[in-house]
């Protein structure tokens, strides 16, 4: 597979969107939703979609992996924002004829402050040697993982801090199925300069079902690595068909990758229905755990919650499972 596009900053809809004035059904506090039309977007049409990559769009908290101190390390995603009064003063300026255009920002009084080692996503403009917010008054970005931050614990348990190891799940190496996926202990290094999703039992409502309270479940999945088979064209009406009545629609969205390295993306939300929806088509794959040795490995056990949960725990645990094959990655608990 080629190399794709990485997740830097947000993905456009393949078709062109509209804004409605009702209760969103992705985000629970807010009052309109964004909702596609019939016409595919120009950026898509441009970048020949209908000659790109379909891949699932997972649904967890998007990372990256770069260097840090010399050395791969995960980052996870910190877009800065603005301060309660900026937000004030955009929203206003958003709601007048002109819109977003013409809005002034002032990047050192307008937005919170970030760590030191927070840095801007890739392609984010400069002004003044600062960078400037999108259209959505955002500036997407990256921080190192800070494996004593609570916030970051769940990032943590995927990552071997001391062996450079990322716990990983990918289509299988497998040549007698194609539908299984493996979960795997991938060297940070294999992993640079890629984007990630973190997907899991303490991740964005955990979707997914995988994992319990009592053995909480993590993943990396790089982007772009879930292929869609025989994905419906970029047509509103035959993918509207397909999230309701495929076992392979079943997914939060989709995410075609252009020739050109363009992005473009289409969410169940799009299209006015719900995620999730019953089981998913990528908890029902065959999986294999390929995770050895890592009981040789020394690691700095390092206390992410209230249950004393380790960074050691899920390798340890997918290790004492290695070669083992489950009917659905839903059945690992």
């Amino acid at each position: 597979m080629r190399r794709l596009g990485a997740v830097q900053q947000k993905i456009p809809c393949v078709f062109l969107t509209e804004v409605k004035e009702e209760q969103s059904r992705k985000r629970d506090r807010q009052q309109f939703q964004v909702v596609a039309t019939a016409t595919v977007n120009p950026v898509a049409l441009e970048a020949n979609v209908d000659g790109a990559l379909a891949t699932e769009k997972l649904d967890g908290t998007c990372c990256y992996v770069t260097v840090y101190k010399g050395r791969p390390h995960l980052w996870a995603r910190l877009d800065r924002k603005p301060n309660k009064q900026a937000e004030k003063r955009f929203k206003k300026h958003q709601h007048a004829p002109r819109g977003c255009d013409g809005f002034s920002w002032t990047v050192e009084e307008d937005f919170k402050a970030v760590p030191d080692t927070w840095i801007p996503a890739h392609r984010v403009q400069q002004r003044d040697g600062h960078p400037v917010p999108d259209r959505h008054g955002h500036i997407p970005g990256w921080v190192p993982l800070d494996e004593d931050n609570k916030q970051y614990c769940w990032h943590a348990s995927v990552v071997d801090s001391e062996a450079r190891l990322a716990l990983v799940l990918r289509p299988g190496a497998d040549d007698d199925d194609d539908d299984a996926l493996e979960v795997a202990a991938v060297p940070l290094a294999d992993l640079l300069e890629q984007t990630l999703e973190l997907i899991g039992t303490n991740v964005n409502g955990n979707p997914y079902g995988l994992g319990s309270k009592k053995q909480p479940v993590h993943y990396l999945v790089s982007h772009g690595t879930v292929p869609i088979r025989d994905p419906p064209p970029a047509d509103l009406r035959q993918l509207g068909s397909w999230f309701q009545e495929s076992p392979e629609g079943r997914v939060e969205g989709v995410v075609w990758h252009c020739d050109d390295g363009t992005l473009v993306k289409v969410h169940r939300h799009h299209l006015g229905l719900r995620w999730p929806d019953g089981g998913t088509s990528l908890t029902d794959r065959p999986v294999v755990v390929r995770v050895d040795n890592i009981s040789s490995i020394s690691i700095s056990s390092i206390s992410i919650s209230s249950s004393s949960i380790s960074s050691m725990d899920l390798f340890t645990f997918f290790s004492a499972l290695n070669g083992r094959r489950f009917s659905r990655l839903l059945d690992i608990k």
